[in-house]
């Protein structure tokens, strides 16, 4: 395996295990949503396993992302930013109210250092 296809297969990888996480489900979860035994979801996530076509439109579906995104973006970046804004509101949306507040803050103070 090329060096370029083994890192194309690894950022998927933890674009799969990301987008899981961030669906709130472990692996044991997930393989069975996916109709999959944990093990294969986990050699999926390590990078050690081949996914085909249909295998990775059952993952985004799953997880709420576009296939786009889980195989690394694409030119625009359109569908990633999306994405990424999509997992970024799961992520919000279990923290406590004063840790939201305090996240808030800081990205105000960070939006204002960048102008």
């Amino acid at each position: 395996m090329s060096s370029e296809t083994k890192k194309a297969r690894m950022e998927m990888a933890a674009r799969l295990r990301m987008a899981r996480e961030a669906a709130g489900l472990s692996q044991g979860q997930a393989a069975k949503l996916l109709d999959m035994h944990r093990p294969t979801v986990s050699e999926i996530e390590a990078g050690r396993r081949r996914l085909a076509a249909d295998e990775l439109a059952r993952f985004a579906g799953t997880y709420g992302v576009g296939v786009t995104w889980l195989i690394g973006g694409n030119d625009d970046g359109a569908d990633d930013v999306s994405d990424r804004i999509k997992l970024a509101a799961r992520q919000l949306s279990s923290l406590k109210d004063e840790d939201l507040d305090k996240l808030m803050r800081l990205l105000q103070s960070m939006r204002g250092a960048n102008r």
